[in-house]
């Protein structure tokens, strides 16, 4: 039997204009540079910085705004009406600047020393040491299986065999201990160590001895498992000491670093700094916003690409290969002209959505009290400025904003409602910024269970449940009250 069914459906798609658009928008200020350089490469027709001859004129050409099928559409060289692409009014010198920036606004860069790797400067550190050629070839070995954060991560007889086979170099587990035991003086101190036990005791051995770092060496060598899960009533009746005296031990462990190589690398890599976005200022106690000058590039259509068609309009004697030249003249200028407004509605777009967010978190700008930051989704700043929900995603992702109180993610001011002891809506942030004082200001000598914290906050007005305080807790990077113990 043959049936047959009548199905509809709903579906929208997006033009490859439209969908470059939106990566524009999703770009922040580097990254955006970066893509303009790209089509500058990329089309010949466009070019940036001023031109005198042409006044700043709004982009609008009516015949051009559908690019839908542009791709799969050639236009006859004879077709092309020339003195559309020769207007002053078609082709003029787009200066997209907004009126928040001004021309003597400074693009600061910073110079960078070249960085030597983590493990290049182990190596060099080898050659204070005298060492046979044997020697230094194992040496060399053991510094390539240090991993990242300082560790080797495998046992020595595995570093035996893997030596034999991959390298060629025969030696034993003795050998390769002795040769160890050189690497484990080598800086940071604790690089090398096979766990986090013999990390922290190099480091500790590597200190000028005292009272308090022996003590330390003492409970790390014979109590390990007891520091770790402090117990600490365990280790003063243990050692027969005061608790100050195993509070002076416990601080010497605690200074120590228990990824010392994660510490080189952090210190030895460029740093990546953040380029805001926007900035927002509080000027005669009003909100002022501003999009960086650096998304505001001075763009025109290429003089040289107009003063072509100019020449084939004059021209009497037409060649194939001539039309064929105007015909990618012709493509290269809407390209052109595409991405130039395309810009413009990128810079429209952030300003807009940026503009929106400040006035919603009006009361959190002007002091930079987390608590006033009032719960906010995507919907929410998508019904103000009249946009698609993912458009605002696309700017909140990945933009910063400059503010008073620091440079700050914007998609960090978003946040779920939940409901105070009141009915009222408040921010999921200023949830945890209170849950964040309150174990703050803990006695750490009996931290606050999770239970005892939901109760605390339910007091303030904030009726949560126990789970959530724990949810709160992990996303705020706070371990359980037991690791939070001190004496």
């Amino acid at each position: 039997m043959l049936k047959q069914n009548l199905q509809l459906k709903l579906s929208q798609k997006l033009s490859p204009q439209q969908i470059q658009l939106m990566k524009l928008i999703q770009l922040p200020t580097q990254a955006f540079e970066q893509r303009l350089k790209e089509e500058m490469v990329e089309n010949p027709a466009l070019e940036t910085g001023k031109e005198d001859q042409y006044e700043a004129d709004e982009f609008g050409n009516d015949d051009y705004d559908d690019y839908d099928d542009y791709d799969n559409e050639r236009i006859e060289a004879d077709d092309i009406n020339i003195d559309e692409y020769l207007s002053d009014d078609e082709i003029p010198n787009y200066k997209l600047q907004t009126n928040n920036y001004s021309d003597d606004d400074e693009e600061r860069t910073m110079p960078y020393a070249a960085p030597v790797s983590f493990h290049q400067s182990l190596s060099d550190q080898l050659n204070t040491f005298i060492l046979s050629d044997n020697e230094r070839d194992i040496a060399e070995f053991l510094v390539g299986s240090i991993d990242d954060t300082g560790y080797i991560r495998r046992s020595v007889d595995d570093i035996v065999d893997d030596m034999a086979f991959t390298q060629g170099i025969y030696t034993d587990s003795q050998t390769v201990e002795n040769i160890l035991h050189i690497i484990h003086q080598l800086e940071p101190a604790g690089v090398g160590a096979r766990d986090l036990q013999e990390c922290l005791l190099l480091q500790l051995k590597h200190k000028t001895p005292t009272e308090s770092i022996d003590l330390a060496i003492d409970i790390l060598e014979n109590q390990f498992d007891a520091f770790t899960k402090k117990h600490y009533d365990k280790l003063l009746q243990k050692y027969d000491i005061s608790q100050d005296q195993l509070r002076k031990a416990i601080d010497e462990i605690e200074k120590l670093n228990p990824k010392p190589g994660g510490a080189y690398e952090s210190n030895s890599k460029v740093v990546e700094h953040v380029v805001p976005d926007f900035s927002i200022r509080i000027v005669d106690g009003e909100l002022e916003l501003s999009l960086n000058g650096r998304n505001a590039p001075e763009l025109h259509v290429s003089k040289d690409y107009q003063e072509m068609l100019q020449s084939y309009k004059e021209s009497k004697d037409r060649s194939n290969q001539q039309k064929d030249a105007v015909q990618f003249i012709k493509q290269k200028l809407d390209s052109a002209k595409w991405f130039i407004d395309a810009i413009k509605q990128r810079q429209e777009t952030l300003f807009v959505t940026m503009n929106a967010i400040m006035h919603y978190q009006e009361e959190y700008f002007l002091d930079g009290d987390e608590t006033k930051l009032k719960p906010m989704i995507l919907k929410d700043i998508a019904d103000m400025v009249g946009l698609d929900i993912s458009t605002v995603s696309r700017v909140a992702n990945s933009k910063y904003v400059e503010t008073p109180y620091g440079t700050k993610l914007i998609k960090e001011f978003f946040s779920e409602a939940m409901k105070n002891d009141q009915g009222e809506d408040v921010s999921t942030i200023e949830i945890k910024k209170i849950l964040q004082n309150v174990i703050d200001e803990e006695d750490k000598r009996k931290p606050l269970p999770d239970d005892k914290l939901a109760e605390i906050l339910k007091e303030k007005g904030y009726p949560i449940a126990r789970r959530t305080i724990a949810k709160y807790r992990e996303q705020l990077d706070i371990p359980v009250a037991r690791m939070r113990k001190r004496i």
